[in-house]
């Protein structure tokens, strides 16, 4: 992060000092359309507002004490709590740096259309929102220093301390990108109370498989979750009750039956769309899971549709 931008991070104002000093309360309470100030949690809460926070350490190292437990965050971790959470941030010295996000729903909205539903991020932040069987205290992701990240936050403080015109849309698109970037690093999601690592790399096996059926591959995920082939079989198997290879023909006919019912693409041009070269093996799986082929299977749909 540019010094400049860490300078100014770390002026005090005379209101943070008399609050430092213990001069006096903080006074004014950010919820949704200011200028960054301080955040009253409790007021957000008794007002009936759901939010997810979100702390980025740009330098030094800040603890967190989670539900009794330390939690130490290095340059480059990013931290997502639960709002229901008991926490505090143990006091740090002048040069470490955690810039802090109070997100409220709408500014979900982007980035959830970014990433999708079946992935840990996008569970994590609806489980929190709907109030339904959250399902973790936190993410915690170690970065350890990514460049990437690094310029997106940078980007998105900037723009929230000089009033950039479209921040808001801009901050929404930057942290759906961030997002994506950490779904591709799920190896450094720290366990957690609630959800654990496999339960994480299980989450990225469905969310390639979603993504992109027709070029998904055992091997590319397990090279990109840093798991061997057989491990991640195994790990597949025990949390799904379902195979690689099971889950995978599903999500492509579940995409071919899409096609067959909504386009007029031919046969064999779905057939290569949802991943399959061989013409002949895709008419007999499909036959086999439907009980028909797939030319009988769209005459039917069409006549049903009639009727």
């Amino acid at each position: 992060m540019k010094q400049k931008l860490l300078d100014e991070l770390m002026e005090v104002s005379e209101e943070e000092q008399k609050y430092l000093d213990g001069q006096g309360d903080i006074e004014r309470q950010l919820y949704v359309k200011e200028k960054i100030e301080e955040i009253d949690r409790e007021l957000l809460l008794k007002r009936g507002q759901h939010y997810v926070e979100i702390m980025y350490v740009a330098q030094g190292s800040i603890t967190h004490c989670i539900e009794g437990k330390e939690l130490v965050l290095h340059k480059g971790d990013v931290l997502m709590l639960n709002q229901q959470v008991v926490h505090s941030i143990k006091r740090a010295d002048y040069q470490d740096i955690g810039i802090n996000f109070i997100a409220l729903p709408e500014f979900f909205e982007v980035p959830l259309s970014m990433l999708g539903e079946e992935n840990v991020l996008a569970r994590f932040v609806t489980s929190v929102f709907r109030q339904k069987d959250p399902v973790s205290h936190y993410l915690l992701f170690r970065l350890q220093e990514n460049e990437q990240v690094e310029n997106l936050m940078e980007n998105m403080v900037e723009s929230m301390l000089h009033g950039y015109a479209n921040e808001d849309i801009i901050n929404q698109y930057s942290m759906g990108i961030v997002f994506l970037y950490l779904l591709n690093h799920l190896e450094n999601l720290s366990h957690n109370s609630s959800m654990d690592y496999k339960e994480t790399i299980v989450q990225a096996v469905l969310g390639y498989i979603n993504s992109d059926c027709k070029n998904a591959s055992l091997m590319r995920i397990a090279e990109d979750t840093h798991q061997s082939m057989t491990t991640l079989s195994k790990l597949i198997k025990q949390k799904t009750g379902y195979t690689f290879k099971e889950l995978l023909q599903g999500k492509r006919f579940q995409m071919a039956v899409h096609l067959l019912r909504d386009t007029k693409l031919s046969i064999e041009e779905i057939a290569l769309d949802v991943g399959y070269e061989n013409q002949s093996y895709f008419f007999r799986q499909f036959k086999k899971r439907y009980g028909m082929t797939p030319h009988k299977y769209r005459k039917e749909y069409i006549k049903d549709k009639k009727q």
